[in-house]
Parts: structure tokens; C-alpha cells; sequence
């Protein structure tokens, strides 16, 4: 890569050690280590003192383990760093059930709620609807910050492009609520009792005929009774949606495109990139995982003649095994250039760091420690 297309390089402590820094979002495509790297992350943060808790909305089970937990919860346990640790670390994982739940107790009555939760509606959107699951993670990053106890909140998001899908929450809520279907299932509690039919004309009759046949009456009938039990809480959490949103574009926040030198994944790193510039989030840089830096100053082909000079003397086949291996990871190191500066051709003004790969898997507390190591240049 030449000087004139090197990109700057990314401060990862100066990053995670600033007091402005509240969130940080770590976005990515599946398999480049989006996970291991929120955790490093978080981890590398409370070594230095701040008080941190990582939250990963994606389902699987690589950040308890790697965190010495044995599950994760709706709330926060603390992971054990030992006494040396400046700070404080912990962890948990989106449940968007018991997060939808919580609201609904929070912000309705008891009797309503009750109603709520009860519902069969409520129970199949509360864990299944599409968007369900994007609008409780921005809930609950909200519930985090206002909470005010931590210092930073780092958030591990889902694999592929979805990861991104809750910037989109908000809008995608108020269509839903703002909905003709849902303004007419929910008429009687928006005018005081007065029924449908008289609301909307005969031509409702003929819609819940049409919609019970294709959906069935005791369905229509718990999705009415839900909305009209849900009603005086849609204008709420609209609102808190968009205040989240807003949070997500303010100067505390930092996303960080997670991606390996490959690429697809690439390809998906300039989409993240490009869709967090069209709407204004702050982008901290790019973190390019599991590279194959050269580890010594030995030209490709030089280590390949040297190595066929040593095997044809029949000496030193350690030393030609080694030439070779030096070869190939030259190339590899050559191909991971080529790839990468596709990106930063067209991406010149956003500062990465890349992280050298490890010789095996991580999967505890040191690890997560070598791979900080790494995100910081030492």
C-alpha cells in the first residue's frame, strides 16, 4: 500500500479512554470476530479504569465463554478481572421478551399490563415480530446509558447487514403503529367507546370477514384487544426510540466497522461504512482482524531460492521449511494488501488498525487480553 493511499491509523486506547466515549457499537458481517472483538474491547476498558458493560444482541454463546461466564442474562453480571483491574467489567445479552416485558410493567398499569402480557397477541409479537427484536436493542442501550452507572457501553450486534436494522427501529415503529390496520383495530380506545362499525363506515364489516378468514376471529380478536390495551403507550415509545436514535448520532458514540481482509467482507465493511455516513452516525474507523503481517524483511522470492539451494545441498531442512513458510506468508501478506486497498481507495479518510491473527481460537480471559494487545498497536 503506498503512503500516498495509507490510511490513518486507528487510536483504539485513546479511543476507549476517553471520558466523552459513552457507546460503542461494533458492527460487521458473520465470522471476521465481530463478538471476540467487543469483548477485547470492553475488557482492554476496564483494565484501564473505566467501568464498562458489553451487550451482544447476537444469540450465541462466544462472549459468555470467553468472559468466564457460564450464560448470559437481560442484566448485567459482573466478570471477575482480578484485583490488579482498574475497573470494572460486565456483561450481558439482549432477551427482547423480558425487555418488551419490562416495559409494558414500567409503563403501564397494573391492570393494563396484566391485560397486556396476557394477551396471545402480545406473546407472539413480543418475541417473533419482525423489528421486534432491533427496537428492544435500542431500548434497552437506553435503559443502559440513562441508568448513568457505566462509564462506557459497548454493544456487539447481530451478523450481516441486519446489524444496522436498528438505526431503522424508529421509523420502522412509527409506520407499524401509524398503520391503517392498526389506527382501525385500535378505534374504540382513540374515541372513547364508540364502535367500529360506526367509526369506519360498513365497509369494516366486510374487512374483519375478510381478515378473520385469512387469519382466523380469535386472532383478530386478541390483536384488537392488545392494540386497544397498548394504545396510551405507543406515543411513549416512539419517543424513546428516537431519543435513542439520537443518542446514536451524538458526539459520545463511536461505531466501529468489524471486518477481516478478505473480500466479502470487505464489501460489507463499505456498506456499514457508507450507510453509517448517509445517516450521520459517527464512525470511529475500520478494525481489520486476523491479518498476516510479513515478520521479516525477506523478499518472497530470495526465501524461495534460498530454500531450493539448502534442499538440493540435502542440508538444513528445518531452516528451507521455514524459507518456505516465510514465502507463503508473503503472498498472503501481498494478497491481504491488495484486498484491503480497494477499501481505502474508496474510503481514504477512515482511519483503521489492523489485528495480527492469533495461532489459535480465543476462548478466555487472556486471549481476549492478547487480542487488546493487538487493537492497540503493541
Amino acid at each position: 500500500m503506498s503512503a500516498r493511499t495509507r490510511p490513518p491509523l486507528l487510536d483504539v486506547d485513546k479511543l476507549i479512554d476517553d471520558p466523552d466515549t459513552r457507546i460503542l457499537v461494533c458492527c460487521g458481517s458473520g465470522g471476521v470476530g465481530k463478538t471476540t472483538t467487543a469483548a477485547a474491547l470492553a475488557l482492554r476498558a476496564a483494565s484501564r479504569g473505566r467501568r464498562v458493560v458489553v451487550l451482544t444482541i447476537d444469540p450465541a454463546r462466544r462472549l459468555a465463554q470467553s468472559l468466564g461466564l457460564s450464560e448470559l442474562s437481560n442484566h448485567p453480571r459482573a466478570v471477575d478481572l482480578g484485583a490488579d483491574s482498574g475497573g470494572e467489567l460486565h456483561a450481558m445479552m439482549l432477551d427482547m421478551r423480558r425487555t418488551f416485558d419490562d416495559m409494558v410493567l414500567a409503563h403501564a398499569g397494573r391492570q393494563r399490563a396484566q391485560q397486556i402480557l396476557s394477551n396471545p397477541f402480545y406473546q407472539t409479537i413480543s418475541s417473533s415480530f419482525s423489528g421486534t427484536q432491533e427496537y428492544m436493542a435500542m431500548e434497552k442501550l437506553g435503559q443502559l446509558v440513562h441508568d448513568d452507572q457505566w462509564d462506557l457501553v459497548v454493544v456487539d450486534t447481530p451478523p450481516s447487514r441486519s446489524a444496522l436494522d436498528f438505526l431503522d427501529a424508529p421509523q420502522r415503529l412509527s409506520t407499524v403503529l401509524d398503520g391503517k390496520i392498526i389506527r382501525m383495530l385500535s378505534a374504540p380506545a382513540r374515541a372513547g367507546g364508540l364502535g367500529l362499525k360506526r367509526l369506519v363506515g360498513a365497509g369494516f364489516g366486510l374487512f374483519t370477514k375478510a381478515v378473520s378468514t385469512i387469519i382466523g376471529g380469535q386472532l383478530l380478536a386478541d390483536a384488537s384487544a392488545f392494540v386497544q390495551a397498548f394504545d396510551s403507550m405507543f406515543g411513549g415509545f416512539r419517543q424513546r426510540a428516537q431519543a435513542t436514535y439520537e443518542l446514536l448520532r451524538s458526539p459520545g458514540t463511536a461505531f466501529l466497522v468489524i471486518a477481516a481482509p478478505e473480500p466479502d467482507a470487505l464489501r460489507e465493511a463499505s456498506y456499514f461504512v457508507d450507510r453509517l455516513g448517509g445517516d450521520e452516525m459517527p464512525l470511529a474507523g475500520l478494525v481489520v482482524n486476523r491479518t498476516h503481517p510479513v515478520l521479516a524483511e525477506l523478499p518472497a522470492a530470495r526465501a524461495l531460492a534460498a530454500a531450493e539451494d539448502l534442499e538440493r545441498a540435502g542440508s538444513a531442512p528445518l531452516a528451507s521449511a521455514v524459507l518456505r513458510l516465510h514465502a507463503d506468508r508473503v503472498a498472503v501478506a501481498d494478497r491481504e494488501k491488495r484486498t484491503l486497498s480497494r477499501f481505502t481507495r474508496a474510503h481514504p479518510a477512515v482511519a483503521l488498525v489492523g489485528v495480527p491473527a492469533l495461532p489459535s481460537d480465543v476462548h478466555d480471559l487472556d486471549g481476549l487480553r492478547e487480542i487488546g494487545h493487538r487493537l492497540a498497536g503493541e
